[in-house]
C-alpha cells in the first residue's frame, strides 16, 4: 500500500494548497457541481472556482458560499490558475436512440471549451461523468493534449469510451489508461491504472448513490490541486473517498448514506492519514 504524507506546514496560505476548477452543473443539475466543488474543499484545496451556467449561478454561490462562481466562458477563464481541473459532473447528454448512443448537449459551447482546454492547458484535467459521454460520442484524442487526463468511469462509461462490453475489468482499466493518462473503473474494489495498477479496498455498498462519483471526482482534483501527481492523486483520492463513505456508513447504516454524507466525512478520513 502506497503512504501519502498530507500534514500541513504552519506558515502557509491558501494558495500553497491548489486551485481548482470546477466544469460542471447545468439547469436541473446544479447538484453535481456543488458535490464535486465541496468535495474539493472538504479535501484541502485550498481555493475553488466553479465555471457554470450563470442560471444557477446564485444556487451554487448559496450552497457553496466558499467556492467562487464565473460564467463558463473561455474568455474570462484563466487556465494558467489553476493545478487542477473538474471536467463534465451534470454538464448533460440526450440518449440518441434505444442502443444508448450518446449525443452532447452543445448549448453552453462546452465542446469548444473542453478542446481549448487540451489545446492550452499543462495541469491535471478530471475527466468525469458527461465529459466522458462527450469525449466518447465524439472519440476526442485526449493524448493530444498538453494536460495530465484522468479518466473516472463507471463500467457503463467506460463500455462507450471502449467500444466493448467489459467483462475482464484489469484488462477494461488497462486499456482505458490508454486512452487518458491515468484511469479508474469505479464498483466494488475500484481499479486504478497508470504506470501501475491498484486494487482500492477501501468504500461500502452504500456509496452506490447517486453524486458519489460527483465527490469522488472533486477528491481527486484535490489531491492532483495540492502537488500530487494524476496517479497518485487518483489513488489517494480513491481510497479517502472509500474511506469517508466507511465512516459515514458506520454512523448512519449503508441504506440511509448519502452523497453528502461522504463530502462530511471526508475530513475525519484525512486525518486518519495525516
Amino acid at each position: 500500500m502506497k503512504s501519502f504524507n498530507l500534514a500541513r506546514q504552519q506558515n502557509t496560505n491558501k494558495l500553497d494548497y491548489g486551485r481548482v476548477l470546477v466544469i460542471a452543473g447545468s439547469p436541473g443539475m446544479a447538484g453535481a457541481a456543488i458535490l464535486c466543488a465541496k468535495a474539493a474543499l472538504k479535501s484541502g484545496a485550498g481555493l475553488v472556482e466553479i465555471a457554470c451556467n450563470e442560471k444557477i449561478m446564485p444556487i451554487l454561490q448559496t450552497a457553496v458560499p466558499e467556492a467562487t462562481c464565473l460564467p463558463r466562458d473561455k474568455s474570462v477563464i484563466d487556465l494558467g490558475k489553476y493545478q487542477a481541473i473538474v471536467y463534465g459532473p451534470g454538464l448533460g447528454t440526450k440518449a440518441l436512440d434505444d442502443e444508448n448512443l450518446w449525443r452532447y448537449d452543445n448549448r453552453p459551447n462546452n465542446r469548444a471549451i473542453f478542446q481549448w482546454i487540451l489545446e492550452n492547458y499543462e495541469g491535471k484535467l478530471v475527466v468525469d461523468a458527461d465529459g466522458l459521454n462527450m469525449v466518447a460520442a465524439h472519440k476526442i484524442d485526449l493524448k493530444a493534449g498538453k494536460c495530465d487526463v484522468i479518466l473516472t468511469p463507471h463500467e457503463g462509461e467506460a463500455e462507450r469510451l471502449l467500444g466493448y462490453k467489459v467483462s475482464n475489468r484489469e484488462k477494461a482499466v488497462r486499456d482505458l489508461a490508454k486512452i487518458g493518462d491515468v484511469a479508474l473503473l469505479k464498483g466494488y474494489k475500484t481499479l486504478i491504472c497508470g504506470k501501475e495498477l491498484t486494487v482500492n479496498e477501501t468504500g461500502n455498498p452504500g456509496m452506490a448513490t447517486a453524486g458519489s462519483g460527483d465527490v469522488l471526482a472533486g477528491v481527486i482534483a484535490s489531491f492532483a490541486a495540492q502537488g500530487f501527481n494524476a496517479e497518485n492523486a487518483s489513488v489517494l483520492g480513491v481510497r479517502i473517498h472509500g474511506r469517508a463513505g466507511d465512516l459515514a456508513a458506520e454512523k448512519l447504516g449503508q441504506a440511509g448514506l448519502n452523497a453528502m454524507d461522504i463530502v462530511d466525512s471526508l475530513g475525519l478520513a484525512i486525518k486518519e492519514l495525516e
